[in-house]
């Protein structure tokens, strides 16, 4: 019976000590590139190299301009919020403009309705913008660049 509890404690003692170091260094069975608790890399500031700043992602969709007198068409668009409801993207549109943005609202092929604040034919400057959009708004750090298709 001794032996049988000695043995039972001696389980809990390595479970408790391995959970224990678990809370000290973190572990995961997937690479850390997919966690959803990663916390984000600083925006660097244009003078500064961008190979440490947080990836830019990249998407090419069909857009059409909606809601808009001017609907000229640009290669490059920073994409600020999307949506499934057209009238969200109304209101954000209308937050962003309080906020001193001039954002456009884009629809593509699939119904989603993109906001856009900067438009551009070159793709450095619309990259550009986005490094300064994550620098100055913390909470705009989710900010993307849409490559128009023709």
């Amino acid at each position: 019976m001794n032996k049988w509890i000695i043995g039972i404690l001696a389980v809990g003692t390595l479970s408790f000590t391995s959970c224990k170091s678990l809370q000290k260094t973190g572990s995961s069975s997937f690479d850390d590139s997919e966690s959803p608790y990663l916390e984000e890399e600083p925006i660097v500031k244009e003078s500064e190299p961008k190979s440490d700043a947080k990836p830019i992602i990249v998407k090419e969709e069909k857009v059409k301009v909606i809601e808009e007198k001017n609907t000229e068409s640009f290669k490059y668009y920073v994409i600020i919020g999307s949506f499934k409801v057209l009238e969200n993207a109304r209101n954000y549109k209308t937050d962003l403009t309080q906020q001193g943005f001039t954002p456009v609202i884009l629809e593509n092929t699939e119904g989603l309705y993109r906001v856009s604040v900067s438009a551009y034919n070159e793709e450095t400057s619309a990259r550009n913008k986005i490094a300064n959009i994550r620098h100055q708004y913390e909470k705009y750090s989710d900010t993307w660049l849409l490559k128009a298709k023709q």
